[in-house]
Formats: C-alpha cells, sequence, structure tokens
C-alpha cells in the first residue's frame, strides 16, 4: 500500500464532521477573496508592485491569482480534488505571506498577515487531511460504476 492510499485510508477514518464546515468556510473565504481580486484588480496590482517581487501592474500574474482563487476555492467547498486545489493555492499564500504581508509588517494597519497565515494553514492541513466523508471526492468514490 503506499503512503498516499495510507494517508487516504487514516484520513477518511479520522475525519470529525466538523471540519467539513471548515473546509466549507476556507473554500469560500478563497472565492470571496477571488472576487474581491477581480472586481479591484488596481489593489491587487499595487500590493504585488510594492512587494520585494516587484510585479508590474499589468502582468498576467494578477489575472491568474484571482481566477485560481475563484477554481480552486469552488473545489474546495464542493471538496472535489481538495489535495489538488489546495496545493495549487499553497504557493500563492506562500507569497502573500512572505513576500506582500511580511514586509508591511504583521500589526501594521490594512495588514492581512494574520488571514493569509491562517489560511496558509489551512490550505496545508486539508492538503494532508483530504476532503473527507461529505464531499465530491467521497460520493464519487462510494458510487464509482
Amino acid at each position: 500500500m503506499s503512503m498516499l492510499q495510507r494517508l487516504e485510508k487514516w484520513s477518511t477514518t479520522h475525519h470529525p464532521r466538523w471540519l467539513v464546515f471548515l473546509r466549507v468556510s476556507l473554500g469560500i473565504a478563497l472565492i470571496l477573496k477571488g472576487i474581491t481580486f477581480i472586481s479591484d484588480s488596481t489593489e491587487v496590482s499595487s500590493l504585488l508592485s510594492d512587494s520585494p517581487l516587484g510585479i508590474s501592474a499589468d502582468s498576467w500574474i494578477i489575472v491568474a491569482i484571482a481566477w485560481i482563487h475563484l477554481f480552486a476555492g469552488f473545489m474546495i467547498t464542493i471538496g472535489l480534488y481538495t489535495r489538488i486545489a489546495a496545493l495549487l493555492q499553497i504557493p500563492i499564500l506562500l507569497g502573500a505571506v512572505i513576500f506582500v504581508n511580511a514586509p508591511r509588517g504583521i500589526l501594521a494597519p490594512g495588514s492581512e498577515f494574520g488571514l493569509s497565515l491562517v489560511i496558509l494553514f489551512l490550505l496545508i492541513f486539508f492538503f494532508i487531511e483530504g476532503s473527507g466523508p461529505v464531499s465530491l471526492d467521497n460520493y464519487f468514490k462510494k458510487y464509482q460504476a
């Protein structure tokens, strides 16, 4: 039995139901952040241009971040390919924590360092834990034809 199969078996037997609420909340938070980034792209471009990364305002990365937040947030919310969706999000949130929020200051007004850090930890947790028993992943695994 491979490591991934053992992890999946352990995750299915040790997944409390309240984690479903946490997974759905994480997905909705990512969707809302993606909507915010799409509706106010100037905010995102100013955040990224002020960061040590120095990404320009007309970069395709800004659009990609917003759409990955929307897509992966939706996938996490419904519990479909949760581990892959979390893996897509981890580098983005790691960049947000290290390059965008940390240089601005942890306790600076308007800093989203705490929120970014919590979301990063939740993404890592659900990458390891999986989607759980109340998810489309579990439904398709049970009723595979």
